[in-house]
């Protein structure tokens, strides 16, 4: 790492940590404040920033980026729009910092209470989104905590854009610039210098991107990470399943969009009612241009679709394909996803509430559905505005990170004058 780059990056984190020591106890009206004039600063500039955003794309299509990424780059006025609401969401929020959690007394007199508390400074390492910018300082700054942000070289230049909007609302409601940064320079020894810790300034780091990034966060960290490496999400149809229903959520949940993480990549269906359903999925899935890839049994019934390999069901396509699974039931279901699932997001389609209810106990993934598209893994989808990231980890957080996922606790203990003996 060049001498430049860790004088540039050690400068961020020290001001962070001193932004940090402010944002702790700044008023839930000023971080407000600094919301809702980012939001409206995003609208005034949108069509500066969608001119920006169109330069990126271009030199992205150049560089031969697919089409996923590609999505996931491009800006448009309906995307603006919601980039601009949701912070306004996140500004409509209860604000969690010095929220009690619990409280309790002991026999000695002693009362003890877990209180709500930012957890400081969090780096956010991001790849081709740049609505990152914007969610991740709005709900790191909605906690209480700063933020420096690492976006990909691709967009750099729309997230700063948007960035700069962020940054003047700080400016004018008041709170320290320290509070939200941008690493300005694409050198991947910033990456590195973040995952460092840069002497203990860093206390979370979240990685959002592709799996090469976030092994690489994982692998190299220093410092705590919350993140996910794969989105591989299955939809289970049951025998007991209404079957449109089955068709809308499976349709859903595979081509809404097929880059973000929440799309699912495998679908498993009931063997009891294979014969009867496949005709009507698979058209449904074929109309909107998805390709198929069964396994032997399903290839019984379907000799036309091509086979799905074991390295297929262990794929986050992130595109319009799809591996399809006959299951022996539930449990079969249960034991396909427990085998071959990222712990991300799966989904059940049954009429049966103990089935149901079976799969919802036994799925061990951050977000289990019933009903429902897996295209929900959302953190604005879940009411929490935004979200700065899916978690599939056991530890602190898991499924969409909003606003509370970005606390810690402290234990406050009044006495009245109690000694240990």
């Amino acid at each position: 790492m060049s001498d430049d780059i860790t004088a540039y990056m050690e400068g961020l984190a020290a001001k962070a940590r001193a932004a940090s020591r402010v944002m702790a106890s700044a008023s839930t009206e000023r971080k407000n404040a600094a919301l809702t004039k980012a939001a409206a600063l995003i609208r005034e500039r949108a069509g500066e920033i969608l001119e920006i955003n169109a330069g990126d794309l271009s030199v992205a299509k150049a560089k031969g980026q697919d089409a996923a990424f590609l999505d996931r780059m491009a800006l448009s006025p309906d995307r603006m729009e919601g980039i601009a609401k949701a912070l306004e969401d996140i500004a409509a929020l209860p604000d969690p910092v010095g929220k009690s959690i619990a409280k309790w007394s002991r026999p000695n007199g002693l009362e003890i209470e877990r209180v709500r508390t930012p957890i400081g400074v969090i780096a956010v390492i991001y790849e081709s989104r740049p609505n990152v910018t914007v969610d991740a300082a709005a709900i790191a700054v909605k906690a209480g905590n700063a933020v420096i942000l690492r976006g990909g070289s691709e967009c750099i230049k729309t997230s700063k854009a948007l960035f700069d909007c962020f940054h003047d609302a700080l400016e004018v409601a008041g709170l320290p610039d320290g509070a939200a940064q941008f690493v300005e320079t694409p050198d991947r020894a910033a990456v590195g210098a973040l995952l460092s810790g840069l002497g203990g300034r860093i206390d979370l780091v979240i990685p959002r991107g592709g799996k090469s990034l976030v092994a690489r966060v994982q692998s190299e960290a220093r410092v705590p990470v919350l993140s996910h490496l794969d989105g591989i999400c299955h939809v289970y149809v049951d025998r007991d399943a209404d079957l449109k229903k089955a068709v809308e959520i499976v349709v859903n949940s595979k081509m809404r969009r097929t880059g973000v993480c929440g799309a699912a990549e495998t679908l498993l269906i009931d063997q009891a009612i294979a014969e009867a359903v496949w005709p009507k999925l698979a058209s449904a899935l074929r109309k909107k241009g998805c390709e198929l890839r069964g396994d032997e049994a399903l290839q019984a019934i379907d000799p036309e679709i091509a086979s799905a390999s074991e390295e297929d069901f262990h794929t986050e396509y992130l595109a319009p394909i799809l591996s399809v699974a006959l299951v022996d039931g539930v449990g079969g279901a249960i034991a396909h996803i427990a085998k071959y699932s990222s712990s991300h997001t799966e989904s059940i389609v049954t009429e049966n509430a103990e089935t149901a209810a079976r799969f919802l106990n036994e799925v061990d993934s951050a977000i289990v559905m019933h009903n429902a598209s897996t295209q929900f893994a959302d953190g604005g989808e879940f009411g929490l505005g935004a979200e700065i990231g899916i978690a599939t980890g056991r530890l602190h957080a898991r499924g969409p990170a909003g606003v509370e996922e970005l606390t810690t606790y402290k234990n406050v203990v009044r006495g009245t004058g109690q000694v240990r003996p």
